[in-house]
């Protein structure tokens, strides 16, 4: 049975059960706006497919379905789940909850990184999650060699899957941060790691509380993986190599001390689309 009925059908048409729904998320304005996507998503159609049959009327199952999606929402669940797809650069990604959500600051470690190296090179995505950085790099930079880590094995699924879909080139491995890259070195780190601090009130906030705190919180000032993947970074850079790390916006000034603690220079920090300091980077100094 199509998941739109004929219009003698008992239940509410598309324009009411989106007035319902609305109505169900006062106070909450994110959810409000998410209600016809949901919609589309319980009926699987385009969104614009619901202004052109506002009165169509769906079927019980697809009730069914709208429902379950509309409270999971308004429970703080990330649209991105509930799609189970998120965009990034120029990719769709598939994306669950064991995996941050990609978000558009960070296609800002993307760009400086492609603005780093040339048509060929080694790079190093640690703590890749979905694969999006990796991803996106192989998507444009296809002749990289690209190498990303994980510590889980649910999101180094995820990441495979992705790369598979989309028929991209990236070798994931399991394990904390360098701990696969014994031996190795590369033209390029890069890492979007944890770096909210514990008791940080952005944790409380819908959506965020809903992703792998893992994959969020670093200690109780949110350096202490930026710290670790500093510290080990030398090892496994070639000469003249560059580190690109993403951050918090307060945490440039403490990134860029330990960057240079660490005998890296060339040291600066980049704004996102917002203007707010997201990514420093550094340079390992060329062999004398």
């Amino acid at each position: 049975m199509s998941a739109v009925a004929a219009t003698e059908h008992a239940g509410p048409t598309v324009q009411a059960l989106l007035a319902a729904a609305r109505r169900r998320c006062a106070g909450n304005s994110a959810a409000a706006g998410d209600c016809a996507l949901l919609l589309a998503l319980a009926l699987d159609v385009p969104r614009a497919w619901l202004l052109a049959h506002a009165e169509q009327r769906p079927d019980d199952a697809a009730l069914g379905r709208f429902e379950t999606l509309l409270r999971r929402r308004l429970a703080g669940e990330p649209m991105a789940y509930l799609r189970g797809r998120q965009g990034f650069w120029s990719l769709e990604l598939d994306v669950t909850p064991d995996v941050l959500v990609p978000r558009p600051e960070t296609e800002l470690l993307v760009e400086l990184a492609l603005a780093c190296m040339g048509e060929c090179g080694r790079l190093a995505d640690l703590g890749t999650g979905s694969g999006a950085i990796a991803l996106a790099l192989a998507s444009t930079r296809p002749h990289w060699q690209i190498v990303a880590t994980d510590r889980s094995a649910a999101a180094l699924a995820v990441a495979d899957g992705n790369a598979a879909r989309l028929g991209l080139s990236v070798e994931f491995r399991q394990g904390d941060w360098f701990a696969p890259l014994a031996g190795e070195r590369f033209d390029i780190i890069v890492s979007n790691p944890p770096y909210i601090a514990a008791h940080d009130t952005c944790l409380e906030g819908d959506g965020v509380r809903r992703e792998p705190r893992a994959a969020l919180v670093a200690g109780d000032d949110g350096l202490a993986d930026l710290a670790a993947i500093i510290a080990g970074s030398a090892a496994h850079l070639s000469p003249g190599g560059w580190l690109l790390l993403e951050h918090g916006a307060d945490q440039g000034p403490a990134v860029r001390a330990l960057l240079a603690s660490a005998g890296f220079v060339a040291l600066a920090t980049h704004a996102d689309l917002a203007s707010r300091p997201r990514v420093t980077l550094g340079r390992l100094p060329c062999a004398n």
